[in-house]
C-alpha cells in the first residue's frame, strides 16, 4: 500500500493506524500547493480531488476520504479492535464519532485556514467550532476516548484535527480534557513514529 500524505494534514490520521496495525505501507509525500509528489509526479492522477489523504492498494485501487480510509484499515486487521465489527451498534457509534469529527471539527479548523473570508465571519465560525468542543468534552471528561476505555480510529482522527488548533491561537487549556486527550495520544510509540517519519 501507498499512504498519500502532507505534513500537518489529516492524512496524519490513517499514517498512525497503519503503524497502530503493523501493516506495510510506502510513505509518499504531496505537496500541497504545487499537487506533485516529493519524486515530482503528479497527485492530480492519483486523486483528482488534489487532497490528502488518498490510499493506493497493491491493485492499483485508490481510496481517499479520511473516514473511509480509517475504516478500512481497521477492518484489515478486526483482532486489533481499533473498530468494532460492521454491523453492530457500537459501528454505528463509531461511524457517528467519525462523521462529526468530519463536519464539525475537521470542517470547522478547516474553514479557518481560508485567507478570502473575513476575521468577523471566523469569528463566528470559531464560536459554533467552541460549541463543537464543548461536547468533545463532555465524552472526554468521562472517559479516555471517544469510544470509551480503547482507543480507536475515531481518536487518531481527532488528534490529527486538534493539532491544527495553535495555528489559529486556540488554545486547548480552555478544555482540559481535550489538552489531557491531546497529550494522551501524542506519548503512543505510533503516533510519534508517525511525526517523525512526515517531518523527516
Amino acid at each position: 500500500m501507498k499512504l498519500y500524505f502532507a505534513p500537518q494534514a489529516c492524512s496524519l490520521a490513517p499514517h498512525i493506524v497503519l503503524r497502530e496495525l503493523d501493516l506495510a505501507f510506502e510513505l509518499i509525500r504531496v505537496d500541497n500547493t504545487t499537487k506533485k509528489t516529493l519524486d515530482g509526479a503528479d497527485f492530480l492522477a492519483i486523486n483528482p480531488k488534489g487532497y490528502v489523504a488518498a490510499l493506493q492498494l497493491d491493485n492499483a485501487q485508490v481510496l481517499t476520504e479520511g473516514p473511509a480510509i480509517l475504516q478500512y484499515l481497521a477492518d484489515l486487521k478486526p483482532q486489533a479492535g481499533l473498530a468494532p465489527a460492521n454491523g453492530t451498534w457500537e459501528r454505528a457509534r463509531l461511524q457517528e464519532w467519525l462523521n462529526f469529527v468530519s463536519s464539525e471539527i475537521h470542517g470547522g479548523l478547516g474553514l479557518l485556514f481560508n485567507s478570502s473570508i473575513p476575521d468577523d465571519v471566523k469569528a463566528i465560525f470559531r464560536e459554533k467550532l467552541f460549541k463543537r468542543f464543548a461536547i468533545l468534552t463532555r465524552t472526554l471528561e468521562q472517559q479516555d476516548y471517544l469510544m470509551g476505555e480503547q482507543f480507536s480510529i475515531a481518536d487518531a482522527y481527532l488528534f490529527s484535527v486538534l493539532r491544527w488548533t495553535p495555528l489559529f491561537a486556540i488554545d486547548l487549556g480552555q478544555w482540559p480534557a481535550l489538552e489531557r486527550f491531546q497529550a494522551r495520544i501524542g506519548e503512543r510509540a505510533t503516533v510519534k513514529a508517525a511525526l517523525v517519519a512526515e517531518m523527516a
